[in-house]
């Protein structure tokens, strides 16, 4: 199959390359960013695309930003994400997003080759690959707002509307404080601990996914 990588490690990178080509595929583009991903998909067109969830310039989520916009241009656009990190959100948004095959793998936990290959097969021919780390996490977010007390749902909800601390307060009739207090356990119920997430906005999308 034709195949573009997008991994900001040239070693992994070249690696990757290397062992797609041996096993008879065709590596049409291999970028180390987002916006280099993009074009060398419209212009390649490939059968999948290989993408790690950080790269250049932030490291953060540029990964996912590139492959949230393929499927915005090509609902169908066959994606496997292959990353160091198990992103909840990452996962929820590609799975929720489009209707093209999905793989989510961690890169520490892919120890045979033979399998990974079976799963770049298994998303080209239009199925889903995901690791089970990734389905923990994705059943913790969905489960997670049961979790919240009657308070703590009550604040989410008035976050969701955009409300600042001070009018939660005064809109429910408490301290500041408390309304932090109660933040702070809604980002600890719903797995809120990446500290490259922006936990408030990542709250209330959750919420609003319900």
């Amino acid at each position: 199959m034709r195949i573009v990588i997008a991994e900001d490690s040239a070693l992994l990178r070249e690696g990757l390359s290397r062992l797609l080509t041996t096993a008879g595929h065709d590596v049409v583009a291999a970028v180390a960013d987002g916006d280099s991903l993009l074009d060398a998909v419209r212009t390649h067109r490939p059968d999948l695309s290989i993408i790690d969830v950080r790269m250049p310039p932030t490291h953060t989520d540029e990964g996912i930003k590139a492959a949230e916009a393929l499927r915005y241009i090509n609902p169908a656009e066959p994606i496997l994400v292959l990353s160091q990190i198990v992103s909840g959100r990452a996962a929820s948004e590609l799975l929720t997003t489009g209707d093209g095959a999905i793989g989510y793998l961690l890169k520490d936990r892919v120890g045979n080759v033979d399998e990974f290959l079976t799963a770049l097969d298994t998303i080209a021919d239009g199925g889903e690959v995901i690791d089970p780390q990734v389905v923990r996490k994705l059943l913790r977010r969905r489960t997670s707002l049961d979790q919240l007390t009657p308070r703590e749902t009550e604040v989410l909800a008035l976050m969701a509307e955009g409300k600042t601390n001070t009018a939660i307060a005064n809109e429910l009739v408490i301290t500041d404080a408390a309304v932090a207090k109660h933040i702070n356990r809604i980002f600890a119920k719903l797995d809120l601990g990446d500290e490259n997430t922006h936990k408030r906005v990542e709250a209330v999308l959750t919420y609003l996914r319900e």
